[in-house]
């Protein structure tokens, strides 16, 4: 309850508008009982960024599911979409990061992103999917791996977490689809 509280408000409001007088409130209890779970806000912050690492690795987040159940890039598209219900699942978790990012200069985003290539391929080889072996010998797995989520992440936050209606002037199933073609085949005929 408590950190379902503080989520809603730090997504919201930020890190600094928020109280954790804010948080107690909303959550229904006192102040003091807060301060027996957590020693300071930040931490309360931190417990939050430290939650979602943990469910971006497992099977609740639907990129991990695609990843450990299709072969990349063959599933592209799943990957894609898997993307896009992760926005919509974890919306407010991830303005979290933008708010570390504006609040606190990334110190706890780096944490997120410094194993991140690591965790994709425990996830790769742990699951039933795999890689593919048809990538240009030149061309890492997992880097391509990581672009390809990347730029499905950048796409749906932007319409999803930041709310800008088709920002590619056109239905996001189709966008998906032509993203995932340009990956497999390139820009320039």
């Amino acid at each position: 309850m408590l950190l379902d509280s503080a989520l809603r408000l730090f997504s919201r409001q930020g890190y600094r508008a928020t109280t954790v007088r804010d948080i107690a409130e909303d959550a229904g209890v006192s102040t003091g009982n807060l301060y027996h779970h957590f020693p300071d806000k930040e931490a309360i912050f931190r417990t939050l960024l430290d939650e979602y690492r943990e469910i971006t690795m497992s099977s609740r987040f639907p990129i991990m599911r695609a990843l450990t159940t299709g072969v990349f890039p063959e599933n592209l598209e799943a990957l894609g979409f898997a993307t896009r219900e992760c926005v919509r699942q974890f919306r407010s978790y991830m303005a979290l990061h933008y708010v570390d990012v504006i609040e606190f200069d990334g110190t706890h985003i780096r944490n997120f992103y410094s194993d991140l290539a690591q965790r994709f391929a425990d996830a790769v080889r742990d699951g039933e999917g795999g890689l593919a072996t048809n990538l240009r010998r030149t061309v890492s797995p997992i880097s391509a791996l990581l672009v390809a989520t990347r730029l499905f992440i950048s796409y749906f936050q932007l319409e999803i977490l930041l709310g800008v209606p088709a920002p590619f002037g056109k239905d996001s199933g189709q966008v998906v689809h032509e993203i995932a073609d340009m990956l497999r085949h390139g820009m320039t005929e």
